[in-house]
């Protein structure tokens, strides 16, 4: 159990409430309050704006996919450094109201400021605002917002505002606009914080005002891409009036209307985002006009209830249900709720680091979607998991351009962080060295593939993929005489940044031997089942009819670096020959280490950002001992700094799996409630949507035990002593699965579909139609 008094908010399991304003909580609460789409995204900053100190708020509006590009300048380069950036914008602030009482305007920094409240329930999905204000003059009002971005109309969000005068009769002037004149986040020294951005990149190219509607129309600096956002209004008063003015690259609509004492006004705006990087430039306008004349002909109400119907949809079968710590059950609602926010759905966009919550990492996709986000969805909501993995195949021809670049005659190679498909780290030890990207995409295909059953995306793109990112391991990979002959793979980075440019680094020869074995099966599968669409693809490859077999033979002779004497898997060739670094007379303010020291500083020692060969402990589980995982995650575990927020939520499971109950109960927590209690201290910048998906695969893969073996799954489950039970679905071969935990027993239901075979505790059971399996078991202690 967890003391509530330690926590941001009030622990409640489906919600967070700001009960009172807090200026110097202001930007973090921007971030845990922001709505989105998976398109739009939208920090929870006020209507009317913000007076307050500097650092308190971040406005911000982003679309996601939606980038410019720049060149990177290096003082000192070198071939085939990539040499573009592209990144995500802010986009025109759409949600402002100002709010004017005759000559003042509502500013919580002046007058009275009597209560303020924020809320946001994760079954709605509306963000609700309430405020009770009194001005420097003596003006009461009293103020309650409602704001959605929508989940069923990805272009489109909508609020509702009411304004009552409380101890006044007089004039209320709504100021509603669009407003140009954004500014980017900068980066300064910390590269995870924003971009560095050397000129404005939207230009204004027309400004459209009519009756309740206006749109700004801008163009993108260097990408081209032209941009849409527009407004339209509902307006509830009596005797009120509207007029239009133009003030630069704002357009405003002012609604006027003279209220006696306790009489309300109230506001409804509807909002769209519209780009040429999904339709035509001239369906545009039509577009948004359109879209907000539907919204405003069925009403706010509507919008609110086609949420509400979304999400029950959404939680009816994503739930994960822990009775027994409100404030792990809270950190896991919400970490759900901001993934389903932040996920792209259409097969051109992605996730980024920071979701569509802040402009940290330039709004870039990683393989943080494939080994973390990925089976969540997989698992909860498989058609946007398929989506994820179309983004990846739409951008195999980039993939083969960088590949080239690379000086690789075949084969892909995908970017180590991008929007559009190219490559844009600057910094190619800890970016495009990391090759293992590719093993990771085609894991994603072969866990999508094995857990659905659904071989569709195979032939529509995903063998193409497998097969092409396999090449690469052939290209950079040699059977070495020094090592008995054994297929070796030198000079790259692995999943853990403080070690770069090593040879034979374990994670990524473990991950390669899965890659190229699964490049080879499939390629035999196809020959035998669909030898239509395989000479099709062979021939647009350019496929040797003796690349398969290649594939197979360096996966059955891939080089994994096993210490004997210790009897652990070294992160790489030379990691056991290094220094441990000093981490008893390291300061505490020195961490994370990344901002402290020089990058070739920390590469001279033993010491881990991330899991590296903990992960590969994880997702091969099949591949190592209990034995060799316990022997690893002993020599790795302190040595680990967790500074990324990557790590914990690994080593939690691993945790779990080796027998460590409380080291994983207490990794779990860091996860969960990582972004809510801020606890890596830069959630203001935006939320850390890996470590979301990992604390869902803390419960599934963690405590559950959960693994996925050539489709079949396997369940080793144990309940934390904190927690009562807990429960969850997950979907398998087109059929849903629900799994509950108790102390002394554990409940296998098969909710949808015929017959479902799984393992328990290595116990074959099969389930029908509906049928429940109850295995009793002895309680666990955490």
């Amino acid at each position: 159990m967890h003391d509530s008094a330690a926590h941001t908010f009030q622990l409640e399991p489906w919600g967070i409430t700001e009960p009172q304003f807090d200026p110097q909580k202001n930007q973090l609460c921007e971030t845990l309050f922001a709505l989105g789409n998976g398109y739009i995204g939208q920090r929870a900053t006020f209507e009317e704006g913000h007076s307050g100190p500097a650092g308190t708020s971040r406005d911000g509006t982003f679309l996601n996919g939606f980038y410019d590009v720049e060149p990177i300048h290096y003082p000192e380069t070198a071939y085939g450094l990539a040499k573009r950036n592209q990144f995500m914008l802010n986009v025109p602030n759409a949600k402002r109201v100002e709010i004017h009482l005759e000559d003042e305007v509502l500013d919580v920094f002046s007058g009275e400021l009597h209560s303020h409240e924020r809320h946001l329930d994760f079954r709605e999905g509306v963000l609700h605002r309430t405020l009770d204000w009194t001005s420097p003059k003596g003006r009461r009002i009293k103020v309650y917002s409602k704001r959605l971005v929508s989940f069923e109309q990805k272009n489109l969000f909508a609020l509702s505002l009411e304004v009552t005068a409380v101890n006044f009769s007089g004039q209320i002037r709504l100021v509603s606009s669009v407003d140009g004149e954004v500014r980017h986040m900068e980066a300064g020294d910390d590269p995870r914080v924003g971009s560095h951005v050397s000129a404005p990149s939207l230009i204004l190219q027309e400004v459209v005002q009519e009756v309740e509607f206006s749109a700004l129309i801008h163009r993108t600096r260097n990408s081209g891409f032209l941009l849409v956002s527009a407004i339209n209004h509902q307006l509830q008063a009596a005797n009120a009036s509207s007029t239009l003015q133009q003030e630069q690259e704002r357009s405003e609509h002012l609604f006027t209307a003279t209220l006696a004492q306790g009489e309300t006004i109230g506001l409804q705006k509807y909002g769209a985002y519209c780009t040429s990087r999904d339709h035509p430039e001239a369906e545009l306008l039509p577009l948004a006009k359109n879209i907000l004349q539907q919204a405003k002909s069925a009403g706010f109400e509507a919008l609110v209830e086609a949420q509400k119907s979304y999400l029950q949809a959404f939680w009816d079968e994503a739930d994960v249900d822990i009775q027994g710590d409100a404030a792990l059950q809270q950190g896991l609602h919400f970490n759900q709720y901001h993934l389903l926010q932040s996920v792209g759905r259409d097969g051109q966009t992605n996730i980024a680091a920071k979701g569509v919550t802040g402009e940290g990492y330039e709004g870039h996709y990683f393989w943080d979607t494939e080994i973390y986000v990925f089976p969540v969805f997989l698992y909860t909501k498989p058609e946007i998991a398929r989506k994820l993995l179309e983004y990846r195949y739409r951008g195999l021809d980039h993939a083969r351009e960088r590949a080239r670049q690379m000086s690789h005659p075949k084969g892909a190679l995908y970017p180590w962080r991008t929007i559009a498909g190219e490559e844009c780290s600057a910094y190619f030890p800890a970016g495009t060295a990391q090759y293992h990207i590719n093993a990771d995409v085609a894991y994603s295909v072969k866990l999508y593939t094995e857990v659905t059953g659904d071989d569709s995306f195979l032939l529509e793109g995903g063998a193409e993929v497998v097969m092409e990112t396999a090449r690469l391991w052939m290209g950079i990979g040699a059977y070495i005489e020094h090592k008995g002959g054994a297929f070796c793979i030198n000079e790259v980075t692995g999943p853990d940044e403080y070690t770069a440019l090593v040879n034979n680094n374990c994670y990524t020869n473990a991950m390669a031997k899965m890659h190229l074995g699964f490049a080879s099966q499939v390629a035999r599968k196809l020959q035998e089942t669909s030898p239509d669409a395989y000479r099709e693809l062979a021939q647009k490859i350019e496929l040797d009819p003796q690349e398969a077999d290649h594939w197979q033979h360096a996966a059955d002779h891939m080089y994994l670096p096993k210490d004997e004497k210790l009897g652990i898997h070294p992160q790489d060739d030379t990691f056991l020959s290094k220094a441990v670094w000093d981490f008893e007379n390291t300061p505490t303010e020195n961490y994370p280490l990344l901002l402290h020291y020089h990058p070739l500083v920390i590469y001279r020692y033993q010491v881990c950002k991330q899991a590296d060969v903990v992960l590969a402990l994880m997702l091969l589980g099949d591949q190592f001992t209990l034995e060799e995982k316990k022997k690893d995650f002993d020599y790795y575990e302190p040595i680990t700094t967790h500074d990324s927020s990557l790590s914990s939520c690994i080593f939690s499971i691993v945790a779990n799996e080796v027998g460590y109950a409380q080291k994983a109960y207490d990794y779990f927590m860091d996860t969960a409630r990582m972004d809510l209690d801020n606890q890596h201290g830069n959630t203001q910048h935006g939320v850390h949507t890996a470590a979301m998906a990992g604390s869902w695969m803390g419960v599934v893969y963690g405590f559950a035990g959960m693994r996925a073996y050539q489709g079949k799954l396997h369940f080793n489950p144990r309940l934390p002593a904190q927690w009562s039970h807990y429960q969850f679905k997950i979907h398998v071969q087109g059929q849903l699965l629900q799994i509950r935990v108790e102390k002394e027993q554990v409940e296998y239901t098969l909710l949808k579909g015929h017959t479902l075979s799984l393992q328990h505790e290595g116990r074959e059971i099969t389930l029908q139609n509906g049928e429940t399996q109850t295995i009793t078991q002895q309680g666990e202690q955490a």
